[in-house]
């Protein structure tokens, strides 16, 4: 199941909870090994016992062996349709919530800062209380359910009992059996019924694991968001260069395509930037470049080779990305450094390290690269975060290098060092910088100006900063007065 979530697309994985998502892989592994168990260590040997018995009694006297398989097989009918037919249905629902909760436990859990920023831990709360009296009420009716079917077995093996004690006397007064035999029968019949309870508690077992397993089972049928075809090798980038050829694609069921036969060239080694406003497409280009999603038409190609044909295990690995909001593993500050290359040694993570202004933060720390950074990094400061990330693009060491506004959190020294060190990083390579901050892109080599999934406007900085009227040209001014406007307040 794991295998499989992972491979999910971006859009499903946007609109899970984490919290649900490891909920139900981990109540499904539960469910598994109690499914295995349940079948081969308890509910065969019983049913062979029970088989055995029956058989047993039979032998000797028909007519009870008669009795009593007629009567097991109504039990085991009856508690099986019960258990999947009345509490399965029942259980599913309280699943469902159970699900829920976990995933509401995980985001207040996780955005706890924010929870405390604003005081809201009552509210969070209450919240959280909603979803428990929920979860309770269906748990309530499945265990209400189940009581039902387990009083329904205790009565029914009740019945049976009276009907083999009836039969067993009867056999004695007609002076069929002695009364050694009808000691033997009940004794027999004792035994027999422990295994027959048993079975009934394995049903159930059963059922409660194929509930249980049956998120797992929808994980099976949720279709992957990008498939490899079985063709696909690995790509070969050496030089770098990116081409869209005629693409058109849309997102999801959206009708209107946000690209329309779009084509642009970008040469190994360029440093280009992506600007436009929020929506435009920038963000997009990225994401297709990377092939997080495919195309509807039209190809991709980065050295001459169509990335869809390609596996995007290799593809990824041969493209560093610094995200605007890094998130990192709770793990060690090397560890998250060495993710774009396991097998980094410590003096390369250091140097990477050094490259992205972080070495003498993680020097500092009583752990240093041992120290654990939290969950999503949260022991680390926005800036700190920033340059982990950085660090981790620089030991990538990869043609195809992805910065969404990579400066946006560093402090105004740090920002310097940064600039200076991604500048050296560049040369050779072929990157993209997805801008927020126009005055991080005026030095790169040409700007990419995004409307509307267009290309309304290309050229370096200080070509589109003359166009009169030009989306850049108004981005630009805007962004200068609105840092005028900070430096006089």
């Amino acid at each position: 199941a794991f295998h499989r979530v992972q491979r999910f697309s971006t859009d499903w994985h946007a609109n899970s909870f984490a919290g649900s998502t490891v909920r139900k892989i981990t109540r499904g592994m539960w469910a598994l090994d109690l499914l295995n168990d349940t079948i081969l260590i308890a509910l065969l040997p019983s049913v062979v016992m029970l088989v055995g018995s029956t058989l047993l009694l039979g032998w000797f006297w028909p007519l009870m062996g008669a009795v009593v398989a007629a009567g097991s097989v109504l039990f085991i009918m009856v508690t099986a349709m019960l258990s999947l037919g009345y509490v399965a249905p029942a259980a599913r629902l309280a699943n469902t919530w159970d699900t829920r909760l976990g995933g509401s436990l995980a985001d207040a859990v996780s955005c706890n800062a924010v929870v405390k920023g604003f005081g809201a831990e009552a509210r969070e709360e209450a919240r959280l209380a909603w979803v428990v009296a929920k979860w309770r009420a269906r748990t309530r009716r499945t265990w209400v359910r189940g009581t039902v079917n387990g009083t329904t077995q205790g009565t029914m093996l009740l019945l049976l009992r009276t009907a083999v004690i009836g039969l067993a006397l009867m056999l004695w007064a007609w002076g069929e059996a002695s009364a050694g035999d009808v000691a033997f029968v009940l004794t027999s019949f004792f035994v027999l019924q422990g295994y027959l309870r048993d079975i009934g508690t394995h049903i159930r077992n059963l059922q409660r694991s194929i509930n249980d397993m049956e998120e797992l089972v929808d994980f099976q049928a949720e279709p992957l968001g990008i498939e490899d075809r079985t063709t696909a090798g690995p790509i070969r980038i050496s030089d770098g260069g990116i081409s869209f050829d005629k693409v058109t694609f849309h997102y999801g069921n959206h009708r209107l395509p946000l690209y329309r036969d779009f084509s642009v060239e970008i040469a190994p080694g360029e440093r280009v930037g992506l600007v436009g406003h929020s929506g435009s497409g920038k963000t997009t280009f990225v994401k297709l470049i990377q092939r997080l999603y495919d195309v509807n038409a039209g190809r991709i190609l980065i050295d001459g080779q169509d990335i869809a044909e390609v596996a995007q295990a290799s593809l990824r690995a041969q493209i560093a990305i610094v995200q605007q909001e890094p998130i990192l593993f709770h793990r060690s500050l090397a560890e998250n450094i060495a993710y774009a290359r396991p097998s980094a040694t410590q003096p390369e993570i250091e140097h990477a390290a050094r490259l992205a202004s972080a070495h003498e933060f993680i020097a500092n720390l009583p752990k240093g690269y041992g120290t654990l950074v939290g969950e999503r990094g949260v022991k680390l400061s926005g800036g700190e975060r920033q340059r982990v990330a950085i660090a981790r693009a620089f030991l990538a060491d990869a043609r195809v290098l992805i910065l969404d506004e990579a400066t946006s959190s560093l402090d105004s020294e740090s920002e310097v060092l940064i600039q200076q060190a991604m500048e050296r990083l560049m040369v050779g390579r072929t990157t993209l910088v997805i801008a927020h901050r126009l005055s991080t892109v005026r030095a790169l080599d040409r700007l990419l100006v995004f409307d509307r999934g267009r290309i309304v406007e290309e050229g370096s900085h200080d070509q589109l900063i003359r166009l009169n009227g030009g989306i850049y040209r108004r981005l630009f001014e805007r962004q200068a007065l609105e840092l005028t406007k900070g430096l006089v307040i």
